[in-house]
């Protein structure tokens, strides 16, 4: 028989076990949220090439996604609340995985539907994972929404780098879009214990501590002023993920160089991404940090508007470091807006379904304004407009104050 020293120590043992499970898995998760779609932008000349399809349609590679993010964000909280978190990010995982493998098959029409069904996968990822965070990890929720955006960044970085290499080793672009299924699959395998283990799901009852009303939030400013920051910050991000190689090889840079540096923009976002929810977690309000991003921003696309590719670098590790903020803000604003797991599963919901409306548009217009004028200045002058709205959302969505307190009120 077991020492009662013998039992403690086994159960805290297990418990810690259980703890750095419960982070592999979540970064497993993040590392799937980007790469799906960030590999895509290097390849949308062989895409184009391949399909015949035009630079507005090809756009849509990466803006059909977006509309996927939007559509089915409002049901990801609904779905948790009914089945558990655990359950529906492991099935937002499989589809995930059907979706890539639909892809990459030899057909147009296949192309779209992966890329619907991967859009659809990701965006309950998306909602429900920063709520997974304030859930289990609520004495560290800036930490594990730094170590959170890291992993989904890193992973975005790479894939957009390495893309056109595996493509050029012979598998062509659909080989090198389906070798993230990989990825999905080790993510799907370390979601495994936490079916069987977990016994957490998030119940209507969350949100009504102590008898309190559920919020209206599509009723709150402040979580429109949310909203608003996550879509812009949505625009920037894809509108550059998609056409910042294009920009370049149209300039004279060489197609992988190009690639790679829309992968440096993102690597620069690393540490950023980290640190930035840690610090905005131990303000007051975030209001300066919504200052240096937008500052960082404007420089970063000022100087695409410079002809020279020597510069390129430069440009590229500010936007990259103005996109860290932008997006490390962003995702603990679901948190730090909110009181609890629920609260931050139907902010985070809103703001993905409208700020992804938004986002949708930004590549496919980005690429008609091109169509439209045969110059990259009109397109470039869209992101430093969507700049600007960032500022003032920003300004609001860093008060002091919680979404519910502001409906009650």
């Amino acid at each position: 028989m077991k020492q009662p020293s013998a039992l403690v120590d086994s159960r805290i043992n297990n418990t810690i076990a259980y703890g750095w499970l419960l982070i592999l898995s979540i970064i497993l998760v993040a590392a799937n949220q980007r790469a799906p779609i960030t590999s895509v932008g290097p390849l949308i000349g062989d895409i184009r090439e391949s399909t015949g399809l035009t630079n507005a349609v090809a756009g849509m590679l990466t803006t059909v996604p977006l509309l996927a993010f939007a559509l089915m964000s409002p049901f990801a909280p609904k779905l948790a609340r009914r089945y558990g978190m655990e359950r529906v990010i492991f099935t937002a995982l499989i589809v995930l995985l059907i979706g890539s493998v639909c892809r990459s098959l030899s057909w147009t029409s296949t192309l779209f539907v992966g890329t619907i069904l991967i859009g659809s996968g990701i965006s309950v990822l998306n909602v429900l994972v920063p709520s997974l965070v304030k859930r289990d990890f609520s004495s560290k929720i800036g930490l594990m929404t730094g170590v959170y955006s890291v992993s989904m960044n890193l992973c975005g970085a790479l894939a957009s780098g390495i893309s056109i290499p595996l493509a050029s080793t012979g598998l062509g672009w659909r080989g090198a879009l389906i070798c993230w299924c990989l990825l999905t699959l080790v993510a799907i395998l370390s979601w495994g214990p936490r079916l069987r283990s977990s016994k957490h799901a998030v119940t209507t009852s969350a949100v009504r501590s102590g008898g309190q009303k559920e919020i209206n939030f599509w009723k709150s400013r402040l979580a429109w002023q949310v909203t608003a920051f996550m879509g812009l910050q949505s625009i920037i991000f894809y509108m550059l993920a998609a056409w910042l190689p294009e920009i370049l090889i149209s300039r004279g840079m060489a197609a992988d160089t190009s690639g790679w540096m829309l992968s440096l923009m993102q690597f620069a976002m690393l540490p950023f991404t980290f640190l930035v929810p840690i610090i905005a977690s131990r303000m007051s309000n975030q209001r300066w940090l919504v200052v240096i991003t937008v500052v960082l921003f404007l420089i970063g696309a000022g100087g695409l508007f410079l002809d020279n590719n020597n510069l390129v670098p430069l440009w590229s590790i500010v936007i990259g470091i103005g996109g860290a903020f932008a997006f490390g803000l962003a995702m603990i604003f679901f948190s730090l807006r909110t009181r609890n797991a629920q609260e931050a599963a139907e902010l985070s919901g809103m703001a993905q379904t409208v700020g992804y409306i938004l986002a949708a548009i930004g590549p496919m217009l980005f690429g008609w304004l091109h169509d439209l004028t045969h110059h990259w200045t009109v397109p470039l002058l869209s992101i430093v407009a969507a700049i600007v709205f960032l500022f003032f959302a920003g300004l609001g969505a860093a008060r002091n104050r919680y979404v519910s307190t502001e409906s009650r009120a």
